[in-house]
């Protein structure tokens, strides 16, 4: 008997799409739609119903530092039981692989967006995304969800250090991630429609949060963006036709609303807008139990669930990340199906979408890890890409209190200086959120160089480097120090955990600044997701001031601007405001007065060009 059609890969696309489609039941059809937790997966949700995706929630992981052989194994296990489905249409697992592969230990973090958002430099984006790729791809994972192409317009936002900056161009132009996570589409490739250059190298990529995350009141995760739908289009949803044109293969849509309604049931912006209007082709996935917020309370049961997966299947989601209540889900679309309540066409365009997505992976010919992958996690060479992108992205905001005085760059050859602040030796702290958990943690939680460490590198044997979180009073009085380097910031966190009032820098670290600044000439280093306030009083006693960002495992490339081997060329993407009473404050505002305008940063060395 004659192979199947959809199985032919050598058929068209769409003609194997709608094969597929015509031999498969309603249950098999909404089991595609399904997108399920790896601790929740079961041989029989992936044999006997045919669950279409799995991920991993942030920090969930076959084991404990687990390695990318074990990830390798552990997908092509569940793969195995997806193919041995009545069909064998195998799945697509995901993953937020949001700044490196930055679930999996040893694997190359880099900086988080708003950093990239600083070095304004797409190729490097390009190339980050091609990097992060291959390290996913070497664990056997299809998919990330990923780029965040939010426009943060307030830094209480939990996620701000997600957006690559407040201006829609600037976040418009480092979507070229898009196409080094997927590859560079032809030019003749149909508007639009999903792309993956190659099943070895490349993987899906994921825009989100659609649309108006980055704009909700007051900074409010999953939040209520007030504003027009011109000024919808103008500033949120900007960067989301540059993603279409480069064929990104998903969409995520945005906890959050618009002007009260809630995106995952928003017909409007789904249907008629991000498929109509923008003519996006692949598929739109939910976020985590992202229908289930659409009922209060959360966690509905019974005809309220019901009700939250008719609003937002029929508003135009096609596939659902449930996470966990897969059978529960499954029993109540088919019976809203057989009710009536949701339109067979709709199933079958949701259906279309994501079997064309599976189709232009690769997944049906080559569902397994390549095992020749495995030793580019964590590679030289994806780590040095990684120090590249710290020094572009890191911001000199002040360089010694008199401009014919600069401060910088430090000079190797000190007899002795101190290093201090809860930020100078912690890697957990330098990556932030998303990182081996989902909120980040503190210490050594993955592979990298810390800040000190990096010092400690890039100094001679002639200079004592002394260490000290918290130096005592003693150390500062009687210490003979040439400089010292304070390094502070933010604590880790994710999404809602990062919503914040208060913007001051944590663990007293203005007292910090002004103990050590008292006595020794000084350098700040802040690590953050975004500006923190630096009152006037602590700026006049700084002698020089690094916004780093959240610069990931690789703290050598700060210190590779802070002696002088690099210049910076990072500015602000974002406003550096003087308190939170002016929030929020965005460039263009009328009566705009920040601390530091977006587009600021200066340069150690002076050029004629400068000077100019």
């Amino acid at each position: 008997m004659a192979a199947p059609l959809y199985r032919d890969a050598s058929a068209p696309v769409e003609a194997r799409v709608r094969d597929l489609l015509a031999r498969m039941t309603l249950r098999e059809k909404a089991a595609q739609m399904a997108q399920i937790e790896r601790t929740v997966v079961s041989p029989r949700a992936l044999t006997e119903l045919g669950a279409g995706s799995v991920l991993n929630a942030g920090g969930s992981t076959p084991r404990e530092r687990a390695s990318p052989a074990d990830w390798a194994a552990m997908v092509d296990c569940l793969q195995r039981h997806a193919l041995a489905s009545r069909l064998g249409v195998p799945i697509l697992y995901g993953t937020d692989a949001v700044h490196g592969h930055n679930n999996v230990y040893g694997a190359t973090v880099f900086p988080h967006n708003v950093g990239l958002g600083a070095t304004r430099d797409a190729e490097l984006a390009r190339r980050i995304g091609e990097a992060t790729a291959l390290e996913i791809r070497a664990t056997g994972i299809h998919w990330t969800f990923a780029p965040c192409v939010a426009v943060c317009r307030d830094p209480r936002w939990g996620r701000c250090y997600e957006s690559y900056s407040e201006d829609p161009e600037i976040v418009r132009s480092l979507t070229t991630i898009v196409s080094g996570l997927q590859g560079q589409p032809p030019a003749d490739h149909p508007h639009g429609y999903p792309f993956l250059a190659s099943v070895r190298e490349n993987v899906l990529a994921c825009a989100k949060h659609f649309v108006g995350d980055g704009g909700t009141d007051k900074g409010l995760n999953e939040g209520n963006a007030i504003c027009s739908y011109e000024d919808l289009e103008a500033i949120h949803m900007t960067p989301y036709p540059d993603c279409i044109a480069q064929g990104v293969a998903t969409v995520m849509a945005s906890y959050s609303k618009w002007n009260g309604e809630p995106l995952h049931s928003s017909r409007y912006l789904l249907t008629d807008v991000l498929k109509g209007k923008l003519g996006f082709k692949g598929f739109v996935i939910s976020d985590w139990e992202g229908i289930d917020r659409l009922c209060e309370p959360q966690k509905p049961r019974g005809s309220d669930y019901q009700y939250c997966i008719a609003q937002s299947v029929n508003a135009g989601m096609d596939m659902i990340m449930i996470p966990h209540r897969f059978e529960k889900f499954l029993e109540d679309i088919v019976f809203l199906v057989e009710k009536g309540e949701i339109p067979m066409s709709r199933i079958d365009d949701a259906v279309e979408r994501i079997l064309r997505v599976k189709f232009i992976s690769g997944v049906f010919e080559h569902p397994f890890s390549d095992h020749s992958l495995l030793d580019i996690v964590g590679c030289k060479e994806h780590r040095l890409l990684a120090r590249e992108a710290v020094r572009k992205s890191l911001v000199l905001l002040k360089n010694g209190k008199d401009q014919k005085a600069p401060f910088l760059p430090l000079a190797k050859n000190a007899k002795r200086i101190l290093v201090s602040g809860t930020h100078a030796d912690n890697i957990g702290y330098q990556c932030g959120g998303w990182t081996i958990a989902w909120h980040g943690d503190s210490g050594k939680i993955t592979l990298g160089t810390s800040i000190l460490e990096a010092i400690q590198e890039s100094l001679g044997v002639q200079t004592e480097v002394v260490y000290e979180k918290c130096p005592t009073e003693a150390t500062i009085e009687n210490g003979d120090f040439s400089y010292a380097v304070v390094v502070v910031g933010e604590v880790p966190y994710a999404e809602w955990t990062g919503d914040r009032t208060d913007l001051s820098i944590p663990f007293n670290g203005s007292e910090l600044i002004s103990h050590v600044t008292s006595k020794i000439p000084t350098l700040v280093v802040v690590i953050s997701g975004r500006p923190l306030v630096i009152e006037s009083h602590v700026l006049e006693k700084i002698e020089a001031l690094v916004a780093a960002w959240l610069p990931g495992s690789e703290g050598m490339g700060i210190t590779d601007c802070l002696f002088g081997d690099h210049d910076f060329v990072g500015t602000l993407p974002v406003t550096w405001y003087r308190s939170v009473e002016q929030l929020p404050i965005n460039a263009g505002d009328a009566n705009y007065d920040p601390l530091f305008p977006v587009g600021y940063g200066l340069k150690m060395f002076q050029t004629d060009d400068d000077s100019a």
